[in-house]
């Protein structure tokens, strides 16, 4: 999801994972926090996404909400270790594993809304067709075009497929008061997510060098405030799972549980869905 130039400050072979690999590098200075880490900062946020990944799971296979749910909430778990695994790396191969899972999650949301009912519409056509589409996409990033740009750009494609059918979703679908408001709320805090989140990763890459020396300025800990990228992540971690979380709820609006069921927070903080009168256990 873009780059900077890398960072020439520590001689990275001094280091426990050696010589930087990967085509990106990001502003967190390598190895100034742990030799075991590359990215401190980069590699510890993505925690959040993780744990809210393992309450997705956990919430649809509590109460059967299939496969389909499960497997986007799984593919932000995967995401989220294959981007804790990058940033701790900097290797070319856990680059992928941060890349990769994010089209195939994108996808495996895409086939949730348009199979959103429980009997299958297009049989093996839909997911032969997605999984070709992501296997050309790995492919060509892997072997030909190894440029961030165009996994954005194949991301991107995946993604506005994603928000159409999202909308379309939520257009034919007469759900009960509280769960249209329940879905406009959902949509408006993934926004803010993920627009949030993007607008850091942006001042994070084109002004990395003033931030590196406003850091340096601040000194342990302040400086781990300005760590731009890892608000990213916590900003996206939250606007993925509610866009996650929003594709569950109109799913079982389309099956009729959705009176049943509403967004829960464990902590206070990471949201999950539970039933509407479960007594709270976190």
């Amino acid at each position: 999801m873009g780059g900077i130039l890398g960072d020439t400050v520590r001689n990275e072979e001094d280091y426990f994972w050696g010589r930087r690999t990967s085509t990106i590098d990001w502003c967190e200075e390598n190895y100034a926090v742990s030799d075991y880490i590359a990215e401190f900062w980069n590699t510890l946020t993505n925690f959040v996404m993780m744990t809210m990944a393992i309450l997705g799971i956990c919430s649809s296979i509590r109460y059967g909400h299939g496969k389909r749910v499960t497997a986007m909430y799984a593919g932000l778990l995967v995401v989220s270790c294959g981007s804790a695994l990058f940033h701790m790396t900097l290797k070319y191969t856990t680059q992928l594993l941060d890349e990769l899972p994010m089209l195939y999650t994108c996808a495996t949301a895409l086939y949730a809304l348009i199979e959103i009912d429980k009997d299958i519409k297009f049989g093996l056509r839909l997911p032969a067709l997605l999984a070709l589409f992501q296997a050309a996409v790995t492919l060509i990033y892997i072997f030909w075009i190894q440029n961030p740009a165009f996994h954005q750009a194949a991301f991107a494609t995946t993604t506005i497929g994603t928000v159409f059918y999202a909308y379309k979703r939520f257009v034919v679908l007469d759900p009960c008061t509280e769960t249209r408001r329940l879905l406009i709320k959902l949509r408006l805090l993934a926004d803010i997510g993920m627009w949030g989140g993007f607008f850091l990763w942006n001042i994070d890459t084109i002004f990395c060098e003033k931030l590196r020396s406003y850091r340096s300025y601040v000194g342990v800990p302040l400086d781990a405030v300005l760590q731009l990228h890892g608000w990213w992540h916590i900003l996206t971690a939250f606007g993925s799972t509610y866009n996650i979380i929003a594709v569950h709820i109109v799913r079982l609006a389309q099956h009729g549980l959705d009176k049943q069921f509403t967004v829960h927070y464990c902590m206070g903080v990471f949201p999950y869905v539970g039933k509407v009168h479960s007594t709270k256990s976190d």
